[in-house]
């Protein structure tokens, strides 16, 4: 996924900036990779006719807009390469991996920015349109995948998280340079209204001063005292939601590509090798269709490689292509169960 990067992390694991506290690291947007996409975005925004907002840009912890502000917070990993690389290979998924997502996931935030400058969740139509802004906002969700109800900008199905996540998404679509979404989504009434609702918010807004234009940082990156070490070691242990009792189901996907056809002296291919190989691509995949966390799909990943390992499990070098399709299948069911559900395994 991000193999050009892939021998950095191990200049921080050798040194003592893995220790050091990240306000410490020098991190900054000037002179970075950042700088010209930022300028990028910024001529989105004019081009979009929103003239009135400026929002200002920092490094954070992730990406967000503190609520009644125009502040946009940029994962302070993206100003460094080496630091990208490390996120991916202690997350194993970057929300901005290259020049399209980062942008991608600006115009989302600028969505925040704008319905915090305008204070436009007050508003009854927004109400109406997306719901109340004081819903709780809980960090796991259960989107209902392909929902006609929504817009699809953000992997994970996002604009189901909340009515403040729904307007940034529409917002998004609405800003997306070169998308026509009144024929994206015409066939979709409820989705449809959300976008009309927006651009002709937005059109009644381009000569209005903002009511909020306040930029006050939250948590950025010249005052995070922890470390990358402490940074990285904060992440939840979920094993105990892996599901017990798959062994059959990997026997079955193995066994059933069988040897027929293979010579003799032709060794079988390890199936924990494939499995591992294919981490990447199916954390970013099966998160973008089911709304299964990258982290989640991750750690599944690791613990069926461990039981494809101690099983001996393997494939003919021919039937590689029927392996993925099967163990890519087998993962999607097990994501959609958990996203539905709440647990792999009924």
């Amino acid at each position: 996924m991000h193999s050009e990067a892939a021998p950095a992390p191990s200049r921080f694991h050798e040194s003592n900036l893995w220790s050091t506290p990240i306000r410490d690291l020098g991190l900054t947007l000037e002179g970075t990779r950042l700088e010209p996409i930022l300028a990028e975005f910024m001529e989105e925004v004019r081009q979009a006719g929103i003239t009135r907002v400026r929002p200002r840009f920092y490094l954070s912890t992730e990406w967000g807009v503190p609520f009644e502000t125009i502040a946009i917070a940029i994962p302070f990993y993206l100003a460094s390469p080496d630091l990208t690389a490390l996120h991916a290979e202690r997350v194993g998924h970057v929300e901005g991996f290259d020049r399209a997502d980062i942008l991608r996931y600006l115009r989302h935030e600028m969505g925040h920015v704008v319905n915090y400058a305008y204070k436009l969740y007050d508003q009854e139509e927004w109400v109406k349109q997306f719901g109340s802004i004081t819903q709780p906002y809980f960090e796991d969700y259960r989107p209902e995948p392909f929902s006609r109800r929504y817009v699809r900008h953000l992997p994970g199905w996002y604009a189901q998280k909340h009515p403040d996540e729904d307007w940034a998404e529409t917002f998004a679509v609405w800003m997306t340079p070169g998308l026509d979404w009144r024929a994206e989504y015409g066939g979709w009434p409820i989705a449809y209204a959300k976008l009309v609702y927006c651009s002709r918010t937005m059109a009644a807004l381009r000569e209005c001063d903002p009511v909020v234009t306040n930029s006050e940082l939250d948590e950025d990156v010249g005052e995070i005292e922890y470390s990358l070490d402490q940074y990285y070691g904060r992440s939840a242990d979920a094993s105990d939601e892996l599901p017990p009792g798959l062994d059959g189901a990997l026997r079955a996907i193995f066994e059933d590509l069988g040897s027929e056809g293979r010579p003799a002296d032709e060794p079988l291919r390890p199936a924990d090798a494939l499995i591992r190989r294919l981490e990447p691509e199916l954390m970013a995949n099966i998160f973008r269709w089911t709304g299964h966390f990258p982290e989640r799909t991750r750690m599944l990943l690791r613990y069926l490689a461990d039981r494809a390992g101690r099983l001996e499990q393997g494939y003919p070098p021919n039937r590689e292509d029927s392996a993925i399709m099967a163990l890519t299948t087998l993962v999607t069911g097990l994501a959609m169960n958990y996203v539905q559900r709440g647990s792999y395994l009924p």
